[in-house]
């Protein structure tokens, strides 16, 4: 950062940052385990000349903290994907159902958004699309923070709530559905030519979240990629100009992410293996009634406060997600 000429690239510089601070992360990490694996010793071998009820409890209650930090190291170490360290884009979208499905949208992406904050990640609204009563009918946020990316894969797929219907006046039981869509963010470290011809671009007044200025201009801007039918949209921006950039580099990310899955595809048929196909399977349950559970179908992991889910503490199905993949 030093060096002259460090910022003429403000946007290679910016990742440079990312980078090394994602580094730093995880060797902070790695040496806070040390220094309390070497403190915990030490009191082991006290305890052994002299042993303590109450402080035989503490190293209990502090051997646990520690192997709950050494879990979240381990899983930052194995994220080894090209692209685990990029920021994330995450896309929200009610399945069949109506204002139940799009209210059950709008409870994930409160879920999501809590689980960033508790993360200190940065969390921006790409794209917000209010339902006609209540939720949402569609949602893009960007996700910024070390290993965005790594982390929320696991969340790609279909999400599935069972619970009293607040909007059923009969109080019956309904079950909705939403999917989950996660791709990293991608600027220019990927070379992927896009041409004019092959897009339309249609610009409009933005609405929802994003602030007074959004709704007096027609700035938000949304891109159809012909070739492929991919749509994105962006809002966040002032101009017109920089939500189309953004536009673009979402684009970019999405067309970079449908060739991985293809070649995964053909991977797997070489091989001869059969997977379930994340994008349209249903991941994950949670039940608000008869009981509360929120269980993981593809690692059968369980959690039964089904309220501290939802305020995002995700990091149970994150992680026992990762290590099934790695193993």
């Amino acid at each position: 950062m030093s060096e002259e000429g460090f910022w003429n690239d403000p946007k290679k510089a910016q990742a440079l940052i990312q980078s090394t601070n994602a580094l730093k992360e995880t060797l902070n990490l790695y040496n806070q385990i040390q220094d309390r694996l070497t403190s915990l010793e030490e009191t082991l071998e006290e305890l052994k000349s002299n042993f303590d009820e109450e402080l035989f409890s503490l190293v209990e209650e502090e051997y646990l903290e520690v192997s709950e930090q050494f879990e979240k190291f381990e899983i930052r170490v194995l994220l080894s994907h090209p692209y685990d360290n990029n920021n994330a884009i995450l896309e929200l979208h009610p399945g069949a159902g109506g204002t139940e499905s799009q209210d059950w949208a709008s409870m994930l992406y409160r879920m999501y958004c809590r689980w960033a904050e508790d993360k200190g990640f940065k969390v921006t609204v790409l794209d917000y699309l209010d339902g006609e009563e209540a939720g949402l009918k569609s949602c893009s946020i960007l996700i910024e923070g070390p290993m965005a990316f790594g982390y929320l894969k696991a969340e790609r797929g279909v999400h599935r709530l069972v619970r009293i219907s607040p909007f059923d006046a009969s109080g019956r039981r309904h079950t909705s559905f939403a999917s989950v869509d996660v791709m990293p963010q991608f600027n220019d470290e990927i070379e992927i030519v896009i041409e004019e011809k092959d897009l339309i671009v249609d610009t409009m007044r933005a609405s929802g979240a994003g602030g007074q200025h959004i709704n007096k201009t027609d700035s938000a801007v949304r891109m159809t990629h012909i070739p492929t039918g991919i749509v994105v949209s962006c809002q966040t921006e002032r101009s017109q100009i920089q939500n189309r950039e953004r536009c673009l580099n979402m684009l970019k990310s999405k067309l970079y992410q449908r060739m991985i899955e293809e070649q995964e595809a053909k991977l797997a048929e070489i091989r001869g293996e059969v997977k379930a196909n994340e994008w349209g399977s249903q991941i994950r349950s949670y039940v608000f009634c008869p009981y509360t559970l929120v269980k993981d179908h593809r690692t059968n992991y369980e959690e039964g406060n089904v309220n501290a889910v939802m305020d995002g503490n995700l990091d149970g199905f994150i992680f026992s997600y990762l290590k099934s993949c790695i193993r």
